[in-house]
């Protein structure tokens, strides 16, 4: 009985390391509790996300420093990507826009990188208004904007009409596709590659939650679900 015992405990306790593993290196699920990706990605949107594909690195706690286990790559203009937000313990879903020594600016709501119009169908405005923006002295425009402290100075007035910024090294600029209703690389800076969580794979369960959420958990509140979204299951990223 006792030898039995042994090997029930052993053989769940392995599957339980497995999964663990599983979930820490290859894939992990994300649900979007916001709608700053409307209407590529919406509220209750649930991922399956690809951890592999930027790399693992085991974090050195108290520090910034992560130790890379397995190699990765950056991220590419136009993927959207999951990440831990620099200044507080959450997960944000965005779209890499640029990458590191890409120039990039926003002249009445429209992108450029490098100088060049980028064309993206995907984008949402909800916001008809334009705001003008202000573009102080170059050099500490730059400087504020990696020190996550330009939207301090100036404002809302980054969203429409912002940069231009040149990426730094080993980071890259991330953007919601609802451009009105996002707070991203505009308000709080590059995006460093060690905050790099994975890339979306595809939908696995979609359902309406009714709004926003503040909360993460409150979007498995399904008593409060309006609907499930069955033509989204299964929708490739």
């Amino acid at each position: 009985m006792k030898a039995r015992l042994k090997r029930e405990i052993y053989t769940w306790a392995t599957v339980i390391v497995v999964v663990l593993v599983l979930r820490a290196i290859f894939v992990e699920a994300y649900v979007i509790p916001t709608a700053s990706m409307e209407r590529t990605l919406l509220i209750g949107d649930a991922l399956l996300v690809n951890r592999f594909i930027y790399g693992v690195k085991i974090p050195i706690p108290l520090t910034t420093t992560q130790i890379p286990i397995i190699p990765g790559r950056m991220p590419n203009r136009g993927e959207i990507i999951v990440f831990r937000f620099p200044f507080e313990n959450k997960d944000f879903v965005k779209r890499c826009v640029a990458v590191e020594n890409d120039t990039v600016q926003l002249i009445n709501k429209v992108l450029y990188v490098n100088g060049n119009e980028v064309h993206e169908p995907y984008v949402r405005h909800t916001d008809r208004n334009v705001i003008r923006g202000m573009i102080p002295e170059s050099r500490m425009y730059q400087k504020k904007w990696e020190d996550a402290e330009l939207a301090d100075i100036i404002g809302y007035q980054v969203r429409d009409n912002f940069g231009p910024v040149v990426v730094p090294k080993d980071c890259i600029f991330a953007m919601g596709d609802n451009r009105d209703n996002s707070a991203d690389s505009r308000f709080w800076g590059p995006l460093h590659k060690r905050y790099l969580k994975g890339k979306p794979l595809f939908i696995y369960f979609s359902f309406d939650p009714g709004g926003e959420v503040s909360n993460f958990f409150e979007v498995f509140k399904f008593w409060q679900w309006k609907a499930i979204r069955m033509s989204r299951i299964g929708e490739v990223i």
